[in-house]
């Protein structure tokens, strides 16, 4: 069978330059690109139907939407209404396009609204034995999601999960994953009622003190837990605010360091790490871990690449 791929050569000039502008955005807090809030305002309905009814991440086809279509302004998107670069594969009996790709003259499948094509990445993923295993994953786990995207083959791209990963935590996509995500922005958070006494181990490690995050975890418990102000816990982990947990995420409870102690020198990408979650990994300031290697904010880090961490 063959897979989507997130790269083809039947883009615009304008999407080029979307495409760029997507990279130039940095990790929480900086300016987002107003192209991209607008699809994802536009989108975000279909993406949480889909969710319910295929148990498929609205994070996640918001952020393959927004990377596959270049936020729907390559000339697939545009001309063909296809969102997320499906080839026409042998079951296709519909209209079709010619790009070259892979190829010179690869086919595509053309619809007649953006909605068929939400509809039919819907179905592939969901009907596709190749993914079957993805849909054992939390609805929630964003990361895993990402993961398995990449590892089951649906790109050929080394980076391909962490660019979904860097979109849905710059964008707060996550928040479509969450079925209660209009109370909570309401600020009617019930998993801070109950909290008698510490649920959680505090450890340490570089020289920091954390604990390890629980399924239900929010920033806002564990600080109501251990007594701290949740926005000092989100500025010593660099995350903003309504940021999720999974369960096994470090928490700090003290600002993160310069530098990753000895013996860590250097460390190699894994397929779903974004910067920030290797930061968390070895206590690092994600500022410096920026610094240390020479990147700008727009750095996406690839499996297979290998960061100073001192």
């Amino acid at each position: 069978m063959g897979s989507f791929r997130h790269k083809y050569n039947y883009i615009s000039r304008a999407s080029v330059v979307f495409s760029a502008l997507f990279f130039s955005v940095a990790l929480f807090g900086q300016t987002r690109i107003k192209a991209y809030e607008n699809y994802i305002e536009r989108y975000s309905n279909i993406a949480v139907e889909h969710m319910q009814k295929y148990r498929i991440p609205a994070s996640i086809t918001l952020a393959q939407g927004l990377l596959e279509s270049g936020a729907g302004m390559s000339d697939l998107a545009r001309y063909s209404n296809n969102h997320f670069g499906i080839k026409c594969h042998r079951d296709w009996d519909g209209p079709t396009v010619y790009a070259p790709d892979d190829g010179p003259n690869d086919c595509f499948r053309k619809y007649r609204a953006v909605e068929d094509s939400y509809q039919d990445h819907a179905e592939f993923l969901a009907y596709g034995s190749r993914y079957k295993v993805l849909f054992d994953l939390s609805i929630r786990d964003y990361k895993g999601w990402a993961r398995g995207l990449q590892t089951t083959g649906y790109a050929t791209d080394k980076a391909y999960a962490n660019k979904l990963i860097k979109l849905i935590e710059d964008y707060k996509l996550y928040r479509f994953d969450d079925k209660n995500y209009h109370k909570n922005y309401k600020g009617e958070d019930k998993s801070l009622s109950g909290n008698e006494g510490w649920k959680h181990q505090p450890y340490k490690t570089h020289g920091l003190v954390y604990i390890i995050a629980m399924e239900g975890d929010t920033y806002a418990s564990i600080a109501k837990e251990f007594g701290f102000k949740e926005k000092d816990l989100l500025k010593y982990n660099e995350v903003p605010k309504d940021f999720p947990l999974n369960e096994g995420d470090i928490v700090y409870f003290q600002k993160k360091k310069t530098r990753a102690d000895i013996p860590y020198f250097q460390h190699e990408v894994q397929v779903g790490e974004s910067m920030h979650s290797i930061s968390q990994k070895y206590g690092i300031r994600l500022r410096n871990l920026y610094r240390l290697n020479k990147k700008s904010y727009s750095y996406v880090p690839e499996e297979g690449d290998v960061l100073k961490l001192r």
